[in-house]
């Protein structure tokens, strides 16, 4: 019997922000091959077949997309119950047992976008620099690569324990820049140690290139993101920043605090729903889509649930509340064969769940 090996996590620190959080109501190719071997239940597995989404849905129009995957527990298998994911690579795990219940595209390379600033997070926190030092947004910081806007002009100053609150809930690029700027030995070393805690995690398909995200060179897998969530969970202060819902803090000599709110908007609804999440984070950039890792208890279980190259706005958010719901439904069902499991090498794995789905 095996299951995946996680290589420990660094060390957490467990000190809790000092700013005054408020919680909002709101609605809303260098890559190795694993050699790692995992547990796969066939009779659990055979019946999940995932979407396929054609070129022309892609060019359509999105929100017609959006409306049509987005609240049904079975998606378009209504007829015969099978969970169809709209996200073009995705993985659902038990966290406990490592059980792979749902997968599609499993090993294949592609950008992540702001889901990088977990990595980022824990290249901070394994350094164990004060939280309370005073970081500052420099040139260095802005986004000439994308040009996307911040609401951190170039100037402002304040803990580098604000700096990763904002980086984690709003995914603001230039506190995630920042952090590396101000790492000992600057940008070069803190990328330098992402690509070695990644090796520790076990993470061989995962390149990262710089702190935020933005750059298409930061790749992972659905699997390897698996394993940094797993590891990004052993850190309460990650697990109590990424899901806290709306952050005030005083930004130069404004007199009013700036308000920023989680990107995902399910842990903004979380406070009045049966959601049960422990972490999360999104991103998004054009050559990545739209991406949601998170932590969830659902059904009783604690499961990983990855998301990557989401089509439209609402369509990861879709997909993770499908699984919810399906999970829901069937748990009974997914629990119930303890029996006739095989052990399939990762690739010999995501073949023979493809071959099935389709």
């Amino acid at each position: 019997m095996c299951s995946i090996a996680f290589a420990p996590a660094g060390q957490a620190i467990a000190k809790s922000p000092s700013k005054k959080q408020t919680v909002s109501t709101a609605k809303s190719k260098k890559y190795s091959t694993r050699s790692s071997q995992y547990r796969v239940n066939p009779e659990k597995t055979k019946s999940m077949r995932p979407v396929k989404l054609h070129s022309h849905a892609r060019k359509s129009a999105r929100p017609a997309v959006d409306a049509e995957m987005f609240d049904s527990f079975s998606g378009k298998s209504a007829g015969n119950g099978n969970l169809s994911i709209a996200s073009t690579k995705a993985l659902v795990m038990n966290q406990n047992t490592h059980e792979i219940i749902y997968s599609k595209n499993l090993d294949t390379p592609t950008p992540i976008a702001s889901v990088t600033k977990l990595m980022t997070a824990m290249v901070v926190l394994d350094a164990k620099l004060n939280l309370n030092d005073q970081v500052s947004i420099t040139d260095m910081d802005v986004d000439y690569l994308k040009g996307t806007s911040s609401r951190l002009p170039v100037g402002t100053t304040m803990t580098r324990e604000d700096m990763l609150n904002l980086a984690l809930i709003a995914s603001e690029n230039r506190a995630a820049s920042a952090l590396a700027t101000n790492y000992p030995g600057g940008k070069a070393r803190f990328i330098q140690d992402m690509n070695a805690k990644a090796a520790s995690l076990g993470m061989m398909n995962t390149h990262f290139e710089d702190s935020t995200g933005l750059t298409s060179n930061n790749v992972s897998t659905a699997m390897d993101l698996a394993k940094m969530v797993h590891a990004a969970y052993q850190y309460p202060l990650i697990r109590q920043i990424t899901t806290t819902s709306d952050y005030d803090l005083n930004v130069g000599s404004r007199r009013q605090p700036i308000h920023f709110h989680n990107t995902n908007a399910l842990v903004r609804e979380s406070t009045n729903s049966s959601w049960e999440i422990g972490l999360s984070k999104t991103g998004y950039i054009s050559e990545a889509g739209r991406c949601l890792v998170m932590q969830a208890t659902i059904a009783g279980e604690p499961l990983i649930l990855v998301l990557l190259d989401s089509v439209g706005k609402l369509t990861r958010i879709g997909d993770a509340r499908r699984i919810k719901k399906w999970m829901e439904h069937n748990y009974s069902t997914l629990t119930s064969h303890n029996d006739g499991g095989i052990v399939l090498t990762g690739l010999s794995m995501s073949k023979t769940l493809g071959d099935e789905a389709n």
